[in-house]
């Protein structure tokens, strides 16, 4: 019965240290990671904030302008300024979207090639 407990005892702690140390290696390497992309400081992320949006500003204000533009010179039923605006938001989000899929396309690009060298210095 002893033996069992003991049995028992060993196998949790076993576990508990492989848990422990899984868990210690990837807040390890995370923080390699960001060591090794200092480059990328926190004015890089206030850039980065304001480009997408600007990218999304710009063509939200050119469709309202243009809708303005129109509503005025012919009017009608439909307001084209509030249809434009939507539109320009609209292509101004995916223009956003897409820049940070470029971003993050690069980013993971360059965390391969860092694992893959890591891999041939071993």
């Amino acid at each position: 019965m002893a033996n069992n407990i003991d049995k028992h005892k060993l196998e949790t702690t076993s576990k508990t240290q492989s848990t422990l140390a899984s868990t210690v290696g990837i807040k390890v390497t995370r923080k390699i990671k960001a060591r090794d992309n200092s480059h990328q400081s926190v004015w890089f992320g206030l850039g980065m904030m304001g480009l997408i949006g600007w990218s999304v500003a710009i063509p939200t204000l050119i469709g309202a302008s243009i809708g303005l533009y129109i509503d005025s010179h012919y009017p009608g039923e439909r307001s084209w300024t509030l249809a434009l605006l939507v539109a320009g938001l609209a292509i101004g989000c995916f223009n956003a979207w897409h820049w940070v899929e470029k971003e993050d396309m690069a980013i993971h690009d360059v965390n391969q090639e860092k694992n893959k060298e890591d891999h041939i210095d071993e």
